[in-house]
């Protein structure tokens, strides 16, 4: 990167960070130091035909850092892309930055990955338009109220990558919670997914007199209660999941003969966050298996986004971690979800047992952290680092009034330890957005289980 900013408050294992939202910060003050800023509106439109238009600037074309105007439009494009989705992005900038973000947005392109999920996501092809900034399209959102719902006897259920969560809510109140260890992503037959699933809905069913209604939450892209795109079926072939996946959640809902509504389970997290603080503009980001991301606006409503944070980039160091489903380096993924307490332990000079799954070597880091190890006292520190620094690039595509974080990898003492260290980011770096931004760390119990008892209001009766 051209703006090649060190953070203030370095992640103490992680030496080479370089926040995404520093570079950014730094590149803007130069366009604004160049006297002559050049408008640059990106447009992503999805399947219903809603629009998000951003709008900033680049540098003139005579300016000495003018190609930083194709690496700043590139990752902003790929922060907007996953956060709002679509299957159209309109660039109204110079033809140049229009022209190469064509290019590596493209089949063959080196947003290849981003290219051919949104097309599933949205069942259109992909396609990038260059057009100038003043004949870029308007905005035109809409938002749409979510759960609240809390009469009757329901069934909340939450669906990771290492364990699933369901909880028996009647009247608001959970009288039943558990999670089970699963291993969904390495399965090519959905049928274990769909009977783990019942499962655990036929063991919350057995602790209420009836039910009235169930409310699930699952990573991935689900829309209408479809699953569209999802990690937790990465190992079913593409031909069955088409057939079998897609309706998964539709199917159980013709089995119980109930309304089920089943969203992505960021958006629970931000319901959770919500209703817990009674207030609006919340951002929630779980980080257990992988970085989930919700968003209740202004209104508390949510918005048509997909908000799936754990493709946008945080890290903008060219040596960053990569990704190992898109192939992109620094994405949230990697920071923000039992994925860094693994990627991290090595440099804390934790050895972890190489036969482990993933959820048990976050396990077995916070198992030191509860005995006072400082070694994992580090991984946790260097994950609030990353989080301070995440939450402040979040908050320049999203008006935040409150972050909630939850999640497995926030149990125990690392959860309080990432909320102080992202605090001290933010007071350091951003204290205009620490004094307008609350972040919060719910209570042991909803910080396990808080999604799916969230997750239990979603359908109205």
């Amino acid at each position: 990167m051209i703006f090649d900013i060190k953070p203030q408050v370095a992640p103490p294992l992680d030496p080479d960070f370089r926040p995404g939202v520093l570079s950014n910060h730094a590149f803007l003050d130069a366009v604004r130091s160049s006297g002559n800023a050049v408008p640059l509106v990106i447009g992503i439109q999805r399947g219903d035909g809603s629009t998000s238009a951003f709008r900033t600037d680049v540098l003139p074309a005579d300016h000495k850092s003018a190609r930083a105007n194709l690496e700043y439009t590139e990752r902003l494009v790929k922060t907007l892309l996953w956060q709002r989705g679509g299957h159209k992005v309109i660039i109204g900038a110079p033809r140049e930055i229009g022209e190469h973000i064509a290019r590596v947005y493209s089949p063959g392109g080196e947003r290849a990955f981003d290219v051919d999920l949104m097309a599933g996501v949205y069942e259109k092809p992909f396609l990038v338009e260059i057009t100038q900034a003043d004949k870029a399209p308007a905005q035109r959102e809409e938002s749409a109220p979510l759960g609240r719902h809390l009469d009757g006897c329901r069934i909340g259920f939450d669906l990771g990558a290492s364990d699933r969560k369901v909880s028996a809510v009647i009247d608001g109140e959970a009288v039943f919670s558990e999670e089970v260890v699963w291993d969904p992503r390495n399965q090519a037959d959905p049928s274990y997914h769909y009977h783990e699933v019942m499962s655990g809905l036929h063991r919350a069913a057995a602790r209420m007199p009836r039910v009235d209604a169930i409310g699930g939450s699952s990573a991935g892209a689900i829309i209408n209660s479809r699953v569209l795109v999802a990690s937790l079926f990465r190992g079913v072939p593409k031909d069955v999941f088409n057939a079998r996946v897609k309706d998964i959640f539709l199917q159980m809902r013709k089995q119980w003969g109930v309304p089920l509504v089943v969203v992505n389970d960021g958006e629970v997290t931000a319901l959770a966050g919500s209703m817990g603080l009674n207030a609006n503009s919340v951002l929630g980001i779980a980080l257990g298996s992988s970085e989930a991301g919700g968003y209740v606006d202004k209104e508390g409503n949510i918005t048509g986004w997909l908000n799936e944070l754990a493709f946008v980039p945080v890290d903008f160091a060219p040596n960053a971690p990569v990704d190992e489903w898109s192939g992109d380096r620094g994405c949230g993924v990697q920071y923000f979800s039992q994925n860094a307490v693994v990627r991290l332990a090595p440099a804390a000079k934790i050895h972890l047992d190489a036969n482990q799954t993933p959820a048990q070597k976050l396990k077995s880091v916070q198992d030191l952290m509860a005995k006072g190890d400082e070694r994992a006292r580090l991984v946790f520190e260097t994950i609030g680092c990353y989080l301070g620094y995440g939450i402040a690039y979040y908050a320049d595509t999203y008006q935040l009034s409150h972050v909630l974080i939850l999640g497995r990898v926030t149990s125990g003492e690392g959860g309080t330890i990432i909320l102080h260290k992202a605090q001290e980011v933010l007071n350091k770096e951003f204290p205009a957005l620490a004094r307008s931004v609350c972040v919060n760390l719910p209570d042991e119990s909803s910080r396990r289980v808080g999604q799916s008892v969230a997750a239990a209001s979603l359908p109205a009766l």
